[in-house]
């Protein structure tokens, strides 16, 4: 729980990605925290006994944790929010309770992204109609 129960941690491998979910963040004030997705960290994988470790030990867990699976997503874009901390009312695991976060966040990124794609639409839909109006 690196930045305690203010923020999510974010990694991702796609900057854009971590733009949007940034941006949806500060919007939904339900913020995210970029993380490092480094390559010496990478280096916390190496094992005697197989090709990676699954974990990196204690330093960096999260981050860690998230370089073992970016070893098997490098054709996607993805990200991860690490919600250990946020999503809990309390002291995780003594009370019940959730706060619901990410929904927010998560929200937010979808209705910006769904309004991106219709702007898109709308400008294709509008050249094509001025193509034919050359005609």
């Amino acid at each position: 729980m690196p930045l305690g129960k203010h923020a999510h941690g974010l990694v991702s491998n796609h900057n854009p990605l971590i733009n949007d979910l940034l941006n949806a963040g500060k919007m939904s004030s339900d913020r995210a925290w970029e993380l490092p997705l480094w390559e010496e960290y990478q280096e916390q994988l190496e094992s005697h006994f197989a090709d990676i470790a699954n974990i990196g030990g204690r330093e960096a867990g999260a981050i860690t944790a998230r370089c073992f699976l970016s070893r098997f997503t490098k054709k996607y874009h993805w990200a991860h929010l690490d919600i250990a901390a946020t999503a809990w009312v309390g002291e995780p695991r003594k009370q019940k309770g959730a706060t619901g976060r990410p929904v927010p966040l998560l929200m937010q990124y979808l209705i910006d992204r769904s309004c991106r794609e219709v702007a898109t639409t709308t400008v294709i839909a509008s050249s094509a109609i001025i193509d034919e109006n050359k005609r």
